[in-house]
């Protein structure tokens, strides 16, 4: 999510608004059809001659990955092919579900051993008693030393009911500990934590972490709960989200707002991707007070909702400028059992702009996709007559400024270091306080500094390259005077980053939090450690300070 929290750095990025739409053909427009084949003879072509003539042998099916891959990748981040092989990938990115035993890994730098970073909660790891820190050895006798976590986590995947043993080695048990593991089908929740977070002024909080299969359902239970604990006010948090399907977008809209209510349309080049949605059910509560929270990661269906929740004057809109994604996708068969997620339209939320931000059809000179800069933006109105762009995202109604983070802390969070320390801690310490209360307290950061700083942690201080780039400059320029060789020695002097221990003390105020959520999630797991980390949020302190009783 938002906040202050580090996106994990195996996050993929932006996910798609999906569309299911079944197989048909479709005629290439007039004239296309002879640039079309004469293509495909040079492609072909090109194929065979190196077929025959390259000094080393090709496997067909990798050079014609290498073709698919690099002529998607020119059109769009968003349309992939997934050949049969990938199908489970396809269908975990596509519903948030998969066949496994419910648990996050990671490479342990040190030894070059995977480690379990977190078992989710109530899934078959976490019930057969596997813990974060634990080093997996072996899976069904084979051992795992060498392999890549990706190897590592195919292996850990496979049918549900099949039954695999897990050998382990924990932090302080010297002989390896062994269980047996059933698969299952994990659907991780898309509604991790929801709770009263004000009770004088009866504010719900509810995070939405995507948009996938079902998660309009999760949303509307919470919704129900919160409002039968006394919720006055509700705020929805879609920062991190990086969307979905439009399908269940749609649904969450349709809480707020009457029944049959426009909230987004496609259009394509052919009539079978243009579309209208509207809300499909009564809505749970029309006049509850709603705040929006969004942020740069903010994309594709959860554009939508807070869009449409902007644009029908349903909801004040917190945070930054979000992503901008108003491309739709859809799914198409190819032949051999593959898949196809192909860019089919644009949508278009209820004021009639479209939120795409950037142009992969035009480049920049380094590559990049163009941006439609604000001033050739076009001005649309909300239901009740307020101004509002397309072009760029979803504008906040009130922009939150971002907290500067310093740079160390980023290296801090994926270190072993700090992974290892919240491992010693759990063992230390039976129980701590509840998620939300817990604390470290002044003995124990600064023993947690003393640790950091004996350990081989190291981190990169960018403004130590940028000074390095800065005399390469001057030297370059002729800047090789006396009074210049000082002062940016004298610079390079107070940027010395060579002592760890008071960095961290200097930095407290940003790496405690983090320190604390990662304890947290050690005994709460994923629950506790957002519960931990809204209990510290200052944006949702500010719209709670904002709010009248």
């Amino acid at each position: 999510m938002g906040k202050k929290r580090i996106p994990l750095i195996y996050i993929i990025g932006v996910a798609m608004v999906f569309i299911m739409v079944s197989p048909r053909n479709i005629r290439a427009q007039s004239g296309a059809g002879f640039d079309i084949t004469r293509n495909l003879d040079v492609l072909a072509d090109i194929y065979r001659q190196l077929d025959m003539y390259y000094v080393d042998t090709l496997s067909a099916d990798t050079v014609m990955r290498w073709a698919i891959d690099g002529m998607l990748r020119e059109v769009d981040p968003f349309t992939n092919f997934f050949s049969a092989d990938e199908q489970e990938e396809f269908r975990a990115l596509a519903s948030g579900r998969y066949a496994g035993i419910g648990a996050s890994i990671r490479t342990h730098q040190s030894d070059s051993l995977t480690v379990v970073t977190e078992p989710y909660e109530g899934c078959p790891a976490q019930r057969a008693g596997v813990r974060a820190g634990d080093l997996i050895l072996t899976i069904d006798g084979k051992s795992i030393k060498g392999w890549s976590v990706t190897r590592v986590s195919e292996a850990l995947r496979g049918e549900p009911g099949t039954t695999f043993e897990l050998r382990l080695q924990r932090p302080g048990v010297k002989k390896p500990i062994a269980m047996k593991i059933t698969r299952e089908n994990i659907q991780l929740p898309a509604v991790p934590w929801y709770g009263i977070v004000d009770k004088d002024k009866g504010v719900g909080y509810l995070y939405l972490s995507s948009v996938t299969d079902n998660c309009a359902r999760e949303v509307r239970y919470a919704i129900n709960d919160l409002k039968a604990q006394g919720m006055r006010t509700l705020i929805f948090d879609l920062r991190e989200n990086t969307g979905g399907a439009v399908s269940q977008a749609v649904e969450i809209v349709g809480m707020f707002v009457a029944k049959g209510s426009l909230v987004v349309s496609t259009k394509g080049k052919v009539p079978a991707t243009c579309f209208e949605y509207q809300t499909p059910t009564e809505p749970i509560d029309t006049l509850l007070p709603l705040h929006v929270l969004v942020d740069g990661v903010t994309a594709s269906a959860a554009e939508i909702i807070s869009g449409a929740l902007q644009d029908l004057d349903r909801a004040t809109i917190w945070g930054q400028r979000t992503y901008g994604k108003g491309l739709v996708q859809a799914i198409r068969d190819v032949p051999y059992r593959g898949q196809l997620k192909i860019t089919t339209s644009r949508y278009y939320i209820p004021s009639g702009r479209c939120i795409q931000a950037y142009d992969y059809r035009h480049r920049t000179v380094d590559g990049a996709a163009a941006t439609l800069p604000d001033s050739l933006t076009r001005e649309f109105h909300t239901r009740l007559g307020r101004p509002v762009r397309d072009g760029g995202g979803i504008l906040p109604d009130s922009v939150l400024v971002i907290d500067s983070i310093p740079t160390m802390v980023s290296d801090l969070f994926y270190s072993d270091a700090l992974f290892d320390y919240v491992t010693t801690y759990y063992y230390a310490h039976p129980t701590i306080a509840d998620p939300g209360q817990f604390r470290l307290t002044d003995e124990e950061y600064e023993a947690f500094a003393d640790n950091i700083a004996s350990t081989d942690f190291k981190y990169n201080g960018r403004s130590a390259i940028i000074l390095d780039q800065l005399r390469q400059m001057a030297r370059i320029e002729g800047y090789t005077d006396g009074e210049t060789t000082a002062t940016l020695h004298r610079l390079g002097e107070l940027l010395r980053q060579d002592d760890v221990k008071a960095d961290l003390l200097r930095h407290r105020e940003h790496v405690q939090p983090y320190v604390e959520e990662e304890i947290v999630s050690r005994y709460y797991f994923q629950k506790g450690a957002l519960q931990q980390q809204v209990a510290r949020d200052k944006d949702i302190r500010r719209i709670i300070n904002g709010l009248t009783d």
